[in-house]
């Protein structure tokens, strides 16, 4: 059980798993809570629109049409991997459910029971995806379409703390229904255990680089590991003139190195000494050892 993301949690969430996500519109107002309750939480369903085309799809999935109106969903995962963000709050995705699927999804238990009973509120405990294909069993499903399917419910999951568990197909939810068409939830699922497994939330932490320890520091006979560090960025720009090596202690071959990349900076004379300053320093990037 969870209360609802706020649309900037929803949006930070999404774009920190590493998904092109697009603001469609007015989503972050656009609901259907006039017409129920808004949570708890409780697990995020996937969809097939049934639709081709991007625009076309995204338009349909925020205005809806006459029997059902919009928002049919939070988020439309586009062939190329890009999510549509089209609703915040109440969607019209899930419709009527088997409350024994909802048990167990909030349980998080497996295999899920049969989905035979239409007797429970689903878009009102469940995040949706309507992800673009024709649901024919033909139209093919795209590496970056599937990956963002994988991204975009473990990017909630991680956010509420849910396992794979709270995430269901809508064919596993409301009698009838058959999509997703073209992979199995299962499978699914699997890669969703395995990204919340491996893959921290949120960016990556800014690199961090060695200060300048000044010019006197590059003595010879020097030994350090930002030597070594020094060195092997040196050779990662071009400029190695290591025999062997690079090394902890400051040598001639790295003096020699250091030069080439004043050198490769712009430097002549003897402001290409091999011995570093603060300005080349700072644009070689040696990295915190």
């Amino acid at each position: 059980m969870a209360t609802p993301l706020s649309a900037d949690r929803l949006l930070k969430a999404l774009r920190d798993e590493g998904l092109r996500v697009v603001e469609h519109r007015s989503w972050r107002t656009h609901n259907r809570n006039h017409m129920g309750p808004w949570g708890p939480l409780h697990g995020v369903m996937i969809h097939h629109t049934v639709t081709s085309g991007t625009q076309n799809s995204v338009d349909l999935c925020y205005d809806g049409y006459a029997s059902l109106p919009g928002p049919l969903c939070h988020g439309v995962i586009a062939k190329d991997g890009t999510v549509h963000l089209v609703g915040n709050g109440r969607a019209n995705h899930a419709g009527l459910g088997d409350d024994d699927v909802l048990r167990a999804v909030i349980n998080e238990s497996a295999p899920l029971p049969a989905d035979n009973e239409a007797n429970t509120d689903g878009n009102r405990h469940f995040y949706g995806f309507e992800c673009i294909n024709l649901g024919d069993g033909e139209d093919p499903w795209p590496a970056a379409q599937l990956e963002a399917i994988e991204k975009a419910a473990a990017a909630i999951c991680r956010a509420h703390g849910w396992t794979q568990r709270s995430v269901i197909g809508h064919k596993e939810w409301q009698p009838g229904k058959v999509d997703p068409r073209g992979f199995t939830m299962d499978s699914m699922r699997g890669r969703i255990a395995e990204r919340l497994r491996v893959r921290p939330p949120g960016p990556k932490p800014p690199a961090r680089y060695e200060p300048f320890p000044g010019a006197a520091f590059f003595a010879r006979g020097r030994r350090s590991p930002i030597i070594t560090a020094m060195g092997k960025r040196l050779v990662a720009e071009g400029c190695g003139r290591y025999e062997v090596g690079p090394g902890p202690e400051w040598t001639e071959a790295d003096r020699a190195s250091y030069a080439a990349w004043q050198r490769k900076l712009g430097y002549s004379g003897s402001a290409a000494d091999g011995i570093p300053g603060k300005a080349s320093w700072d644009k070689l990037k040696v990295p915190n050892v």
